[in-house]
């Protein structure tokens, strides 16, 4: 009997031309959810088989692959031996950036092929070392870090975290606002837990980073993915977001600099934001993790800067202007008015204390990086590896015929936008795994970035510029006659 994986992939093939897309769009479920199960990195829930059974005329039985009873149960007077599914709660939660191609590849590389990757922003792989003065420091203070913390975080961590908020301009920011975490991205599940009730909206950019819109799924919430305009450098559409309120709105995510356009939003558009923040009443979250790598004389602008009379949570960490991203060091700020937060703020405390603490050994460094010389401004400025890396990848993709970019202002991540008029393309997804396949290079499409049409992928330039040559050589070659109709 087929599975419930082969089920929808006979769906897909017989009634939507064999896309991926078509058969997301008459179901209403995401493009990723579709490919994870017929991937088989997921099975549809119960609830999920009946929409799909309902659409195409089908049981849920037959979708789930149960239409026929096991030996098991058949056979008198046995037990049947119990199934174990993937909780519910899962559905509809995908997070592609470690998805089915990057499956696809890991399958390559064990069987000995050479790939380039240019899909995950983790700069230590591409020799971009971590400072000195940071490992020198977990070293000495590792018999100091045996133990637990305190369950926000060590006193020093903390301090020197305050302290950089004071010079970001953050205000109303104490120690007992500071939270540390294994990265920013356990703190990102954390704080939607704590604050999303079921049907709760949130606002947040499309393109994202995937983990924000999975998380507010397994929260509970409702992802609502406001437009960024790449006529306008990227920036955020606010008359999209204005139209997009609801009454069941409860937050706005900001993402600055932006992963994957590499935007830097300039201290107007927040501005903007934060008055419709307080127009209607939003908890603003920021995720402001590349803040440190910002190009060509820019400022980065911290959003809690702008909104001393409303709640802000902010997101940072040393992952990427550190290049310690295995040592998991990041922290979640509370700043503003937080006279209406209490229930928030108890529930961040409880999450926090259940999981004892982050990792001791990373908070150890938080002080020595954040204080003096900060050796991640040489590779921004002309010269510098991420600049030069930027320049070139920019001015590569743009002489690609039928590609486009805009050129980043941080960050080490390109959008480039696919010309369908030129290069006929209906999944990117498929795109993405045919240049793998076809030419050993490893990207990721748009849409896993949550963005609504297969015309983007992103490229994560690290590599040095002997490499991004190569890969781009290889990306023209393969968009040379490359169909999919």
């Amino acid at each position: 009997m087929a599975t419930a994986n082969e089920r929808v992939q006979l769906l897909i093939d017989r009634e939507c031309g064999g896309s991926q897309q078509v058969f997301a769009d008459k179901t209403g479920l995401t493009k990723g959810s579709v490919s994870q199960y017929v991937n088989g990195r997921n099975e549809p829930s119960r609830k999920t088989a009946a929409k799909v059974a309902e659409v195409f005329g089908v049981t849920p039985e037959w979708v789930l692959g149960r239409d026929e009873e096991s030996t098991s149960r058949k056979e008198e007077g046995k037990r049947p031996m119990r199934e174990w599914k993937k909780s519910e709660k899962l559905d509809g939660v995908c997070y592609d950036v470690r998805g089915p191609v990057l499956e696809e590849a890991n399958r390559m590389r064990d069987n000995g092929i050479d790939i380039i990757k240019l899909n995950i922003g983790n700069p230590a792989p591409f020799q971009f070392n971590a400072p000195d003065e940071i490992i020198h420091d977990m070293v000495h203070n590792l018999r100091d870090a045996q133990g637990y913390s305190d369950s926000k975080g060590i006193f020093g961590a903390r301090k020197a975290i305050m302290q950089y908020c004071q010079l970001k301009g953050i205000p109303n920011v104490t120690m007992e606002d500071i939270y540390t975490g294994n990265g920013a991205s356990e703190l990102i599940t954390m704080a939607m837990q704590a604050f999303l009730n079921d049907g709760d909206e949130v606002l947040l950019p499309m393109p994202d980073y995937p983990l924000w819109t999975a998380s507010i799924k397994l929260a509970g919430g409702k992802p609502v993915h406001y437009r960024c305009d790449e006529q306008q450098n990227w920036y955020p559409d606010i008359k999209d977001i204005r139209s997009k309120i609801t009454p069941n709105t409860t937050g706005i995510v900001i993402i600055n600099p932006n992963n994957p356009t590499g935007a830097l939003y300039p201290k107007e558009v927040l501005e903007q934001i934060a008055d419709l923040a307080r127009e209607f009443d939003l908890m603003v979250f920021a995720d402001e993790i590349y803040d440190r790598l910002v190009m060509d004389g820019k400022k980065h602008v911290a959003m809690g800067s702008l909104l001393p009379d409303r709640m802000c949570v902010s997101f940072n960490g040393l992952s990427k202007s550190h290049r310690i991203a295995g040592f998991r060091v990041g922290w979640m700020v509370l700043s503003g008015n937080k006279k209406h937060a209490g229930g928030f703020i108890t529930g961040l405390n409880l999450l926090s204390s259940m999981r004892l603490c982050s990792n001791v050994p990373g908070q150890e460094v938080i002080q020595t990086a954040l204080g003096g010389y900060q050796s991640v401004d040489e590779l921004l400025l002309p010269g510098g590896r991420i600049y030069e890396q930027r320049e070139f990848i920019y001015n590569a993709i743009n002489d690609i015929p039928g590609l486009s970019a805009v050129k980043p202002d941080a960050a080490f991540y390109i959008f480039p936008r696919i010309d369908l008029g030129k290069i006929h393309i209906k999944d990117d997804e498929q795109m993405i795994l045919d240049f793998l396949k076809q030419q050993k290079v490893l990207m990721l499409q748009g849409t896993a970035m949550n963005w609504d049409k297969p015309d983007h992928f992103r490229i994560v330039y690290l590599p040095d510029r002997r490499t991004l040559g190569k890969a781009t050589e290889r990306l023209k070659e393969f968009l040379d006659g490359y169909s999919q109709y």
